[in-house]
């Protein structure tokens, strides 16, 4: 791994441990293996490199969903896939922790990628409700874009839930009840 590499995989890991304040760049160098020199000849600062890190922490968590959310099935198979797959659900969402992260949020270009990735994830469910849709696995009731944003919520809270308890098991809760609520508005002939 390239010394730019590994100050992008640092900060990605710092920055999903200890937020944005506790990611200093002698914590990013010394796990990174890199010295001052070397930080700074790829980038001109931390927040340069700390942007780095959360677009490429996006980018991770796009590509898993996307394979998740484009296997072969129905609506509700990928979406099962998708909340079920396994994760350390203890350390949170490298993303949508992050959103509790004032100095994060409070700067344009760090906040971007991180409303960026969520749009995207409320667009890819929209995307994948709405071919159960099309397909009749939902009756038209069911609105693809309010839903998409109630499985983010639940998601996103599921992590929250499961660190609060020290207890991966609510965040399997609350995928199984988005899960049984989603699967009430589902055709029996289409499971």
């Amino acid at each position: 791994m390239s010394s730019r590499e590994s100050l992008i995989e640092s900060t990605r890991s710092l920055l999903w441990e200890r937020g944005y304040v506790g990611t200093s760049p002698k914590a990013i160098q010394q796990r990174a293996g890199a010295g001052q020199g070397s930080m700074y000849h790829h980038f001109s600062g931390k927040e340069e490199l700390a942007l780095a890190a959360i677009e490429r922490s996006a980018e991770v968590l796009r590509e898993v969903a996307d394979a998740q959310l484009s296997t072969e099935g129905t609506a509700y198979a990928r979406i099962e896939a998708f909340l079920r797959r396994e994760r350390d659900v203890l350390r949170g969402c490298p993303i949508g922790r992050l959103t509790q992260d004032p100095d994060v949020m409070a700067t344009p270009a760090l906040r971007a990628p991180v409303e960026e990735t969520f749009a995207w994830l409320r667009g890819r469910l929209t995307a994948v409700l709405q071919d159960g849709l099309d397909h009749g696995e939902f009756p038209g009731t069911l609105d693809p874009s309010t839903t998409a944003l109630a499985i983010v919520a639940v998601m996103q809270g599921g992590y929250v839930l499961a660190r609060a308890d020290d207890s991966p098991q609510r965040f399997e809760e609350a995928a199984t009840g988005i899960l049984g609520l989603l699967a009430a508005y589902r055709r029996p002939e289409t499971e």
